[in-house]
């Protein structure tokens, strides 16, 4: 049995095939987002489409979707944080990566998902991208001549700063 492509250690016919196929709709905001990515990966863009909130449909570019989704190998899904989208909530978000190669680099896509409610099913409401967030150092930088916090005596830059 094939593992599913959205990364839930669930084979394809028991995870997603039945949400793309049409044979149930998703019950949480995660499940529509898995499902969503495993569309791009198996080039199932209508059910993209489909998923698209209507509101947001006149905004839906159907060709830079299939383009973007047959250009790709798709690697992985991430999801890094959620709120909401449960089956009892009307919206939801979810912070995730999407990781994929293009022409073999390695590339991410960074978004933080907006899901919504519509006559009972979940659908893909607007999503931004995301920044990632600055490193921010504990301790202070150490310079060049400073002695090597390690303890030999020398200077870092003669020592671990190589």
């Amino acid at each position: 049995m094939e593992n599913c492509p959205c990364g839930s250690g669930r084979a394809f016919c028991d995870c997603c095939e039945p949400l793309l196929s049409g044979e149930r709709k998703a019950a949480t905001a995660e499940e529509l987002l898995r499902a969503r990515y495993s569309a791009h990966a198996k080039l199932e863009i209508d059910y993209v489409r489909d998923t698209t909130h209507p509101e947001q449909l006149p905004k839906y570019e159907e060709t830079t979707a299939r383009n973007w989704a047959e250009k790709s190998e798709w690697e992985r899904l991430e999801i890094i944080e959620k709120a909401g989208g449960g089956e009892n909530d009307e919206t939801g978000d979810i912070e995730f990566v999407a990781h994929y190669r293009q022409k073999g680099k390695l590339k991410t896509h960074h978004e933080l998902a907006h899901f919504r409610r519509h006559e009972g099913e979940w659908y893909f409401y607007d999503g931004e991208g995301v920044v990632p967030k600055q490193v921010v150092r504990e301790q202070p930088k150490i310079g060049r001549n400073d002695p090597c916090p390690c303890g030999s005596g020398k200077k870092y830059k003669k020592c671990c700063g190589r």
